[in-house]
């Protein structure tokens, strides 16, 4: 029996776990079919929250969704989806602005089949618009029962705090949720967003809880790195010769072996691990086969004692991300030298 957590403070509650489906679409598995069984499994194992994005697969992933939802069990479903990356050639098909997101809703309202979006999320920040227009059109859409929440995804906390403020000081409608990377080997926001959002009453769905593959239980010291199409396209995130990479090899199997003496796989205690914080209120599981949902299923049900969350603090310390990539988002003033040296002509 799935037990069913808060919301933040919206009163809508959701399973601990939430299916999310960036790996639904050609970048993952491209069959259609065999993507809403997968869809349905989880809605019949308990699962009533669904996460995808305009950008997953450009759109195909909403689609599936989409399908997958049609015939009656749309109603049942919290469903939540992103906008924010680029969708084409046009600057303008992109970013946080009143003109795209009023925009984008309604291709995403569209590929979806249905007539409102219950988590609407900013996929990213954007420095550069005024938060405020991009909480105005947002509020709009609200009104407009077009959306019925508002979210942010990998803000950092200033960023968060800043989303309050101006929510209660210009009237707009409140963030009341923020979704941020977080997994045994990225423990940054355990610093300051968790706290931070707990503060303000949001809800926090994380993403990659398996740490994009590395806590899949594949990656052993002495093994073989195994094939991955995400390894293929990420390689400076899984290039073993790295510093960040080999400290996050070691934890991973050091974490591997602490599964196994607790009975558990690395999967299982990954997941569990993740919503053990008070501040979680659902972990993003992203199977892309019926094998890798039915290996997640059920971590929800499982308890870790003091002394494994103990020995995992040993290994992969709070608050610390062993490779800076794993934080999800680099702000301008980092990425830019031009934004930290002063311009002497």
């Amino acid at each position: 029996m799935t037990e069913y957590r808060p919301f933040g403070r919206t009163g809508v509650k959701v399973s601990p776990l939430c299916l999310g489906a960036m790996m639904f679409g050609p970048r993952g598995n491209p069959d259609h079919d065999d993507a809403v069984r997968i869809i349905h499994h989880a809605l019949d194992s308990g699962v009533n929250f669904v996460d995808t994005a305009d950008v997953y697969s450009a759109g195909e992933s909403e689609t599936i969704v989409g399908k997958a939802l049609a015939g009656g069990r749309r109603d049942n479903v919290v469903l939540a989806t992103k906008f924010h990356g680029s969708l084409g050639d046009d600057p303008n098909q992109q970013g946080n602005s009143r003109r795209w997101i009023v925009r984008e809703v309604e291709n995403s309202l569209r590929r979806l089949g249905t007539d409102w979006i219950d988590l609407y999320q900013v996929h990213r920040p954007e420095p550069g618009t005024d938060f405020d227009e991009t909480l105005g059109a947002l509020s709009d859409l609200v009104h407009q029962g077009k959306i019925r929440y508002i979210g942010t995804s990998t803000f950092e906390p200033s960023a968060i705090v800043e989303g309050q403020w101006i929510a209660e000081r210009r009237g707009r409608e409140r963030v009341v949720a923020e979704q941020p990377p977080y997994s045994l080997l990225a423990r940054g926001i355990e610093r300051e967003v968790l706290p931070v959002a707990q503060r303000y009453g949001l809800a926090v769905l994380s993403w990659s809880p398996l740490a994009g593959g590395w806590l899949s239980g594949r990656y052993r010291k002495g093994a073989e790195q195994p094939a991955s199409s995400r390894a293929d396209r990420q390689t400076a995130r899984f290039d073993i010769g790295s510093a960040e990479n080999a400290a996050k090899l070691a934890a991973a199997d050091a974490l591997a072996a602490l599964a196994e003496e607790a009975g558990l796989t690395l999967v299982q205690l990954a997941l569990a691990f993740v919503l053990e914080h008070p501040g979680i209120t659902s972990a993003i599981i992203g199977p892309r086969t019926f094998e890798q949902l039915a290996g997640q299923l059920g971590a929800d049900k499982i308890t870790l004692d003091r002394e494994v969350l103990d020995r995992i603090d040993e290994i992969v310390p709070p608050g610390v991300n062993l490779s800076a990539r794993d934080a999800g988002y680099v702000p301008p003033a980092l990425a830019d030298p031009a934004l930290r040296r002063r311009s002497h002509g």
